[in-house]
């Protein structure tokens, strides 16, 4: 059976689009609230927050240099699902994007939903206070979330230079608004948050939390931490629109996981040096927190303004590179014929994977009503998180058996040439995630929920099986078509 002619992506998105579209995909809830609401899941963490941020760093840039090298070999749409499906196994390949697929979607809602509140407190410090309460009301939260979701979707299907034009600027802004609180936490410190909080009828949180270092914390407190460091993943699923991709692709996933990483440490350093962790561990353990209300009883209420708009621009910057990202795993399936190939039926003027947008739209949107019905933010996030690491796993596992599986592709590896490097990378790299999937997938499952549907492996685990039951009948519809499957699975998809 002939098979349609393939669909024409536009080479469009240069090396600093992708840097953006990883770069947001990262920045956003991690930055702000995980590295200070880790007291709360891990209560015995401590002081030790940052060298355990360092620690989780490690797994994420092996990843970062196994996606890399893939990427210089394999730059097409859907980067990790075409990466394990050629240089693995389509099975793996498939389950475990779908799982990331499913993962992401949730999460896009979820953070749809929670960057309302951040826009509500920068009216609030502008004393707009009935701009504030409107955002209170439950039907305005869920309709401003939707209206974010599919705008960013309208952006996405405009194309490449549309979309650039968005992602870059933001990520400048984001950056800019960053740096404030990065200089403010270096330029004070914890002697003027105590005298701020003594001022203000606050005195006891010095002596309320341990401060002994334990391995258990440690550890959980650094799969947690992994999470932040997941979203330069977007920048593969990409592959088919990069200009230049062999080399751009590469270097953007470097560039981003260094800068972000960077970033995150100064950030998260500067906080620290100015509000005490008793303080953070008190505060985590009895409401949300988040780098701008920590910092909001030292900081003069003009700068206020301005942090509190960056954290809400650094949520907003999710959206568009996370809806990029799923849509073109969805994109790659159906080229493949793992999905209906309705599914990659392009814009044809703007070139991009219109269909693969709306059905990520409204899959984020149920991320949305979820989060408002259900009122669990942070299961979505732990299915997103066991889903990238088990695709870092699998990417690090491809990276050491491409030369075998796939040796074709394996020589059109540009990025790191030698053979024994990359062996090491993927080595270092499938140990590490290995122990940190031990240890999330631990946390989760000895973690005391109201039902088993709150532990994420177990939901992950039901996705997983989903995602099988489609693969196989998939599979055997295309062997039952004429299809040659081996083929399909062996060659990178025409463009």
């Amino acid at each position: 059976m002939s098979r349609p002619q393939p669909n024409q992506l536009a080479r469009k998105l240069g090396l600093l689009a992708l840097m953006a579209t990883g770069i947001c995909s990262m920045l956003g809830a991690s930055i702000n609230v995980v590295p200070f609401m880790i007291h709360r899941s891990v209560p015995g963490i401590g002081p030790y927050v940052l060298p355990a941020f360092i620690f989780a760093a490690v797994p994420a840039l092996l990843a970062a240099l196994a996606y890399g090298c893939l990427s210089s070999a394999m730059p097409r749409a859907g980067g990790s699902y075409i990466y394990a499906s050629r240089g693995l196994h389509p099975y793996l390949g498939f389950v475990a994007s779908f799982s990331q697929w499913f993962g992401l979607s949730i999460v896009i809602g979820v953070i749809a939903y929670v960057i309302v509140p951040f826009i509500r407190d920068v009216f609030a410090e502008l004393e707009w206070n009935n701009a504030a309460a409107t955002l209170e009301v439950g039907w305005v939260r869920v309709s401003l979330g939707l209206v974010m979701i599919w705008s960013f979707i309208y952006i996405n299907v405009r194309g490449g230079k549309f979309y650039e034009r968005t992602v870059v600027p933001l990520m400048f802004i984001m950056f800019l608004l960053g740096a404030i609180v990065i200089v403010t936490g270096f330029a004070f410190d914890t002697n003027d948050f105590q005298s701020a909080a003594s001022a203000v009828g606050i005195e006891s949180f010095y002596s309320t939390t341990d401060a002994s270092f334990s391995w258990k914390s440690f550890f959980f407190a650094s799969a947690v931490l992994f999470s932040s460091f997941i979203g330069f993943d977007a920048i593969a699923q990409a592959g088919g629109e990069a200009k230049n991709p062999t080399r751009s692709l590469p270097l953007a996933i470097v560039l981003a996981i260094t800068i972000v990483g960077s970033f995150y440490f100064l950030f998260t350093s500067a906080v620290y040096h100015m509000v005490p962790w008793n303080y953070v561990a008190q505060e985590a353990q009895i409401r949300d927190i988040s780098a701008p209300g920590l910092l909001s009883l030292v900081i003069p209420a003009g700068l206020a303004v301005f942090i509190l708009t960056g954290a809400a621009i650094a949520l907003i910057n999710d959206l568009p590179a996370m809806l990029l990202s799923v849509s073109r795993l969805m994109f790659s399936w159906a080229e493949d014929g793992i999905f209906p190939r309705d599914v990659s039926r392009i814009h044809p003027r703007y070139k991009t994977p219109v269909v693969a947008l709306y059905l990520s739209g409204f899959m984020a949107s149920l991320g949305v009503l979820g989060s408002h019905f259900a009122g669990d933010f942070f299961l979505g996030i732990d299915i997103m998180v066991t889903s990238m690491m088990v695709n870092f796993l699998l990417m690090c596992i491809t990276l050491i058996a491409i030369p075998k599986t796939n040796p074709f592709l394996s020589s059109s590896i540009i990025m790191i040439r030698s053979s024994q490097l990359r062996l090491v990378i993927g080595l270092a790299g499938s140990l590490l995630l290995v122990g940190f999937l031990i240890v999330h997938t631990w946390k989760d499952l000895s973690s005391e929920v109201d039902a088993w549907y709150f532990h994420s492996t177990y939901v992950w685990l039901i996705v997983m099986a989903i995602a099988s039951a489609i693969f196989f009948i998939k599979l055997k519809a295309l062997n039952a078509s004429g299809e040659n499957v081996s083929e399909i699975f062996s060659k990178l998809p025409e463009e």
